[in-house]
């Protein structure tokens, strides 16, 4: 019984281990997404230059991560919940990656708008819009932690809300570059940007249902609502 209790609290410790490494990586991607937003609302070319850089330490982590995970894997054979337990680290951590790569394409994005001509109130509802998924990446990562299905689901809910903002955008845009041509090219950066938030999004609902079947064995039933129905290209 001693035997078995030790190797219960040595997974444990292991796995808190990598749930350590996990939440450092959602707040370096929390902070990317700010940052990126901010340097496109204030035309701040270093502050994009930062998130960019940044970027490679959100990489090195997930390295980290999965390196972890299939060690724990190999040497303590875990089984049931135990293992979704490990497998969700694997998923959550690719999808916090793919969501800091949003953010450096914005950023990389931001310093190209910052030298064509300006779009009125453009930036900050692109901001608005990245806020929103900065706070849904928030409560996931929390609902994580917890084990919070109710929360998780509540941030998969609030998906469609980026969704519309995108929507919102995207026909905005449209309009701008048909009243003025000379809005056309910083509108396409804008509108890649905004697709990016949108999929940051997506990622983030991701984590949620990894939640919800960490917490229940199942994946969500029911699909979660989209708006989303525009035509994208690119990254």
């Amino acid at each position: 019984m001693a035997n078995s209790d030790h190797i219960v609290s040595g997974f444990d410790r292991d796995l808190e281990s990598i749930q350590a490494k996990i939440m450092r990586m959602g707040g370096l991607v929390e902070e990317a997404i700010s940052k990126a937003s901010e340097a496109l609302d204030k035309n701040d070319v270093e502050l994009a230059k930062i998130v960019r850089k940044g970027d490679k330490a959100i990489d090195a982590l997930e390295l980290q991560v999965n390196e972890e995970a299939a060690r724990i894997i190999a040497l303590r054979a875990p089984a049931a919940s135990d293992l979704r337990a490990v497998l969700s680290v694997f998923r959550v951590s690719a999808n916090l990656e793919r969501i800091g790569d949003y953010a450096k394409n914005i950023a990389k994005r931001s310093q190209a708008v910052i030298e064509l001509p300006t779009v009125p109130g453009s930036t900050s509802s692109l901001r608005r819009m990245a806020r929103q998924v900065e706070l849904m990446l928030k409560d996931v990562l929390d609902a994580y932690i917890q084990k919070d299905a109710d929360l998780a689901e509540d941030v998969r809910q609030r998906d469609l809300e980026v969704d519309q903002m995108y929507s919102a955008l995207f026909r905005e845009y449209l309009t701008h570059m048909m009243e003025d041509p000379r809005h056309i090219t910083t509108c396409m950066h804008l509108h890649f940007m905004a697709k990016n938030i949108e999929r940051m999004g997506d990622h983030v609902t991701s984590v949620a249902e990894q939640v919800i079947y960490l917490v229940t064995g199942e994946m969500p039933d029911e699909d979660r609502p989209k708006e989303d129905k525009t035509p994208y290209v690119g990254t």
